[in-house]
């Protein structure tokens, strides 16, 4: 990045741009005293609202932009930024005007998952770095192009598996490494997580102030 350099790594890979983000435990960041990292986010409708609050706590981060199709969910992440710095952050319907800002020099993606590939490609291209959350992408193709768009741009980016650096994972990796339980043949994971039903609804007019197209 043209004004600072990030110089440590997390003792696990997670450096990045120190998101913060509730789970993420281990971020490490450098910046000169006096500098500031611009932040945005790119979809604040459900877990984008966590990333605005906690990348309101970091020190040295300022969100100075919030980026969403429907523009009818600006309002409360919006104010959280006024309360915390004063000012209101600026509104953008399309990531591709958002990225032309040059004020801008890092993104946190949380939008919904067929968009997380294209936005952090973007970003890279864009020169700014980026923090996605997971998945990273529907296709290996997709998530290699994302891996290449990095190493063309310079670019630092982290997708949130942040499971990975947790102190129990950690540990039973090292257990098994050790050879404490023996040779592993087989692992099986589960993950239960009822959802609601969203219905059905009859065909209707898009709502104002949706970009439907850019969803």
């Amino acid at each position: 990045m043209n004004r600072r350099e990030f110089l440590r790594r997390g003792a696990h890979g997670a450096a990045g741009i120190a998101m913060g983000v509730a789970a993420v435990r281990t971020k490490q960041l450098a910046y000169a005293a006096n500098d500031q990292i611009n932040v945005a986010v790119v979809g604040v409708h459900g877990q984008g609202r966590g990333h605005v609050g906690s990348l309101c706590g970091i020190d040295g981060v300022r969100v100075i932009a919030l980026c969403d199709p429907d523009e009818r969910v600006f309002a409360s992440p919006a104010e959280t930024v006024r309360k915390k710095y004063g000012t209101k952050p600026k509104l953008f319907p399309d990531i591709r005007d958002l990225l032309a800002d040059k004020e801008l020099d890092a993104i946190s993606i949380a939008t919904t998952n067929h968009w997380h590939a294209l936005a952090t490609v973007w970003g890279c291209q864009a020169k700014k770095d980026v923090y996605v959350e997971k998945p990273a992408s529907w296709s290996v193709w997709e998530g290699r192009k994302m891996v290449e768009a990095a190493r063309k741009y310079k670019r630092i980016v982290q997708v949130g598996t942040q499971s990975r650096s947790s102190g129990g994972w950690r540990s039973a990796v090292a257990r098994l490494h050790a050879g404490e339980i023996g040779k592993l043949y087989m692992s099986r994971g589960l993950c239960y997580k009822p959802r609601h039903s969203i219905g059905f609804r009859p065909n209707e007019p898009v709502p104002d102030k949706l970009h439907y197209d850019l969803w």
